[in-house]
């Protein structure tokens, strides 16, 4: 019986100690994440999207680590057209999916909803624009600070390349598809802060998630700030959607993509979207 006693509160100890540190099966998966779903997944598109893009796939390769996320940035229309010929799982895009792209079976997903910042220079003394004042900045009807409240200085219109997903959102916004009058188009959201930044008289249009790293002045549009109460209340008009195409419904997609769209919906999803400055579409 002493024999039998001493056996039993031995075995309880080793088990007492296993679990403590974490050495059952059960501590493992909660350490390094759950090895149930393997696979990869690649994206592309949208410069815009690469904060979102990068920060969900290091947090589900965490959550997941025999899953592998990769992404590529080189625009939105490269990105639908990379899902619709099969050669990514995800296409992403920072602005509505055309017509022509829906009848080919891709599936619009919207994921979060963007706020097309207005920036200039930090120094320049405009504040405020209304939507029209903007119009005509950008079809090259005003083409001085001082018509719009500012000091006596050219405006310098810096725009987005052909094919980029905030330049197609932003020209449709305001009816300027073949309209606006560029001084200078720039291939990505980085080189468009960093040119407004540098370059006084300059006006150009980003993300919003990147006005808080940036130097450059963000103007209220129509009185309204660019912030995500207002992106959601409507009352700052120059907003977008964030889509991550499928080619086809989600449901069809491979096990590692469909949990990916599940994470994004789950309330961990949320806190992510809006940890870099994206809006919720619940």
């Amino acid at each position: 019986m002493k024999k039998l006693l001493k056996f039993l509160l031995t075995s309880t100890l080793i088990m007492s100690t296993l679990v403590g540190c974490g050495g059952t099966g059960t501590g493992t998966e909660s350490e390094n994440g759950d090895t149930t779903l393997s696979g990869s997944i690649t994206m592309n598109g949208s410069t815009s999207m690469e904060k979102l893009s990068n920060s969900l796939a290091e947090v589900f390769m965490q959550k997941y680590p025999n899953v592998t996320v990769t992404a590529q940035f080189t625009g939105s229309s490269a990105g639908i057209e990379a899902v619709a010929n099969k050669t990514v799982d995800i296409g992403n895009s920072s602005r509505k999916l055309k017509q022509e792209e829906l009848d080919k079976g891709i599936i619009e997903n919207v994921v979060a909803l963007d706020g097309i910042a207005i920036i200039t220079h930090p120094e320049n003394t405009v504040s405020d624009l209304t939507l029209d004042q903007l119009k005509g900045i950008y079809d090259g009807t005003i083409k001085n600070w001082s018509e719009v409240g500012g000091e006596d200085m050219g405006i310098v219109v810096i725009g987005r390349e052909a094919g980029s997903g905030t330049r197609g959102a932003f020209e449709e916004i305001l009816d300027l598809k073949d309209k606006a009058v560029y001084s200078q188009e720039i291939d990505s959201t980085g080189a468009v802060v960093g040119k407004v930044e540098s370059a006084p008289g300059t006006i150009g249009y980003v993300s919003l998630d990147v006005i808080h790293n940036s130097k450059a002045k963000a103007l209220k549009i129509d009185g309204a700030e660019p912030t995500a109460d207002t992106i959601k209340s409507g009352q700052y008009m120059l907003s977008r959607p964030f889509v991550m195409a499928t080619n086809g419904e989600i449901s069809a997609q491979k096990p590692e993509v469909q949990e990916l769209f599940n994470f994004l919906k789950s309330e961990e999803g949320k806190q992510l979207i809006e940890k870099v400055g994206l809006v919720n579409v619940d």
